[in-house]
This record gives structure tokens, sequence and C-alpha cells, in this order.
């Protein structure tokens, strides 16, 4: 079976890339983050202005919704680095060009939005949250695979996690503000997902047993691009522990959709290569099944701890 180059691989898949960009710009909705933010809630922080410094009592949306706040924000900093990236993978010429800039153009406003947001409710500590901004960005993001089709497999999942990490984080706030506007940045990050999946499953017409194994490696090794932010192992099981996003969730809310859409475990006409790639993420998904049904009935029994000592 013919292996592509990088070059082939970009040149075959332009004329896709082009047609998906066009039904995204019919699908997607403009917005405006100044639309989001209550800004009547607003009054001034200590400082320059002499206001009041912030305080936990400020808000009262949950510690865990909180913290997840805080490292979607931070993930969604991390833009300039995503965007070297995706423009170093896909270049900048024809449609694929064009596609880099507008995905970061869209992704610019989830920022915006959310720092206007948590910075007007002082629903976090913006002091606390600028150090992270910068000590986050000072370490930027790396992407850690090679490769057209590899970084495209990424995006695919990792899009999705966004979107359902942001929806949970909203459902979470308790704050029906809150709520709504992670909802209109979820709406985004399902669109970027559906331009990634689409591509990809054109690439598996064109180089099945690329696709696959660009498959296989992303799900075996996947990391939230938000995995350099400061304390995030302790942020993650926290977040983990109130539901908001879990490995149970990664499985059924993320993998498993995606991998349905291109049905990899039915695909026909892979070669050897191919087939072995499909053994290994067959495996590697009968193990994640094990570990995330042992942590859900941790969770459970944790939380039943917890409710019998309250």
């Amino acid at each position: 079976m013919r292996e592509f180059s990088q070059t082939e691989l970009l040149h075959e898949l332009e004329p896709v890339v082009a047609g998906e960009l066009d039904r995204h710009e019919k699908m997607a909705k403009e917005w405006f983050p100044h639309e989001y933010v209550p800004w009547s809630e607003g009054r001034n922080y200590d400082g320059i202005f002499e206001g009041d410094a912030w305080s936990e009592t400020d808000s009262e949306i949950p510690e865990e919704a909180r913290i997840s706040l805080i490292v979607n924000l931070l993930t969604e900093d991390n833009l300039p680095s995503y965007h070297y990236e995706i423009a170093t993978a896909f270049g900048r010429d024809a449609a694929w060009g064009t596609w880099v800039h507008r995905w970061t153009a869209e992704e610019a406003r989830h920022g915006t939005a959310l720092r206007d947001y948590l910075t007007v409710t002082r629903a976090v500590d913006p002091v606390a949250l600028e150090r992270a901004r910068m000590n986050h960005m000072g370490e930027g993001f790396s992407n850690s695979y090679e490769g057209v089709l590899h970084s495209v497999a990424y995006v695919s999942f990792q899009e999705l996690a966004t979107r359902i990490s942001h929806r949970n984080t909203g459902k979470a706030s308790q704050d029906p503000n809150c709520e709504r506007l992670l909802a209109r940045i979820a709406a985004d990050e399902n669109l970027h997902m559906l331009f990634y999946r689409n591509l990809l499953s054109a690439a598996f017409e064109l180089a099945p047993d690329q696709a696959m194994r660009a498959v296989t490696d992303v799900v075996t090794t996947f990391q939230m691009p938000g995995t350099g932010i400061e304390g995030f192992t302790r942020k993650a099981m926290i977040i983990a522990h109130a539901g908001i996003y879990d490995l149970r969730l990664h499985i059924d809310d993320v993998l498993q959709p995606v991998l349905r859409q291109w049905d990899v475990f039915n695909l026909q006409g892979l070669g050897p290569e191919g087939e072995k790639s499909r053994e290994e993420l067959a495996e590697f998904m009968d193990r994640l099944e094990v570990t995330a049904s042992r942590f859900v009935e941790r969770r459970e029994a944790r939380r039943a701890r917890e409710a019998g000592r309250a």
C-alpha cells in the first residue's frame, strides 16, 4: 500500500479543506464576547483605582467549577503557541492557510470572553490568574506529534474534549450567565471538531494505514493542551472528582463517538501496518475501559463516605 509524503498529503487533502472551510463558514454563527459579560456587576479592584481587593466571598461559584474555569482559560491563553503549531503543520497557503487564520480568530474570542467574565464577576483572584497566565504562556506549547495526519487526529479529539469541558464547567458553575457563555464557546469548539473529524475521514480514504497509525498514536498518548499548567495534576483530579471531565467522559463522550464516526473497527482495505495499528488501538481501549470503571467505583465510594459523614 502506497505511503504518502507530508507534502503529498497536504496537496491531496487541500480540496477537502476547501470544502470543509466553505461548510464551516456557512454554519458558524457570528457572536460578540462583550454581549456575554454582565458589565453592571463590575466594580474597581484595589490598586490604581483604590477599589476593593478580591475575596473568596466575592463569588458563589463552587470551587471545583472555578478551578475548571481557570484551567479552561489558561488553556485558551496559549493560542499563540497553538497557532504556530498548526501553521507549521498545515502551512499558510491556499485553503489550509485560510483555515489556520480563521480558526485562530475564532479561538481568540474564547479567552477574551472568559477573562472579561471572570474579572467582572470576581469569580477568581485576578492577581493569581495573571501570574498563572504569565507562567503558562512562558512555557508555551509544543505539539507532541509530527505530520499532518497526527496533527489532525489530535485536534479531532482535543476540540471535542474542550467542548465537553466547557459545557460541563458551565453547568457546574450554577450560574446561568456563566453557563450561557460556555455553551456559546462550546458551540465553536464543536464546529472545529467537525472540520477536523471530516478531514481525517477523507484521510482514511486516501491513506488508510497512515490514518490508522495516526489515530492509534494519538489515542494512546493523548493529553490535553493545558497539561503544562502549574499544578495541573491536582486541578485535573478535582475536576474529575466533580464529574466535570474525567476518564469515563473521555471515553464515552470523546473517544468513542469520534472512533465510531470513522468506523475504525469495521474499516475495510487496511494493509498489514494498518491492521497492526487497529489491534493496538483495540487493546488500549479495553485497558482504558477497565481503568475508567475502577475510577468511577472509587469516586462513588468516596462520595458515599462523605455523605455518611455529613
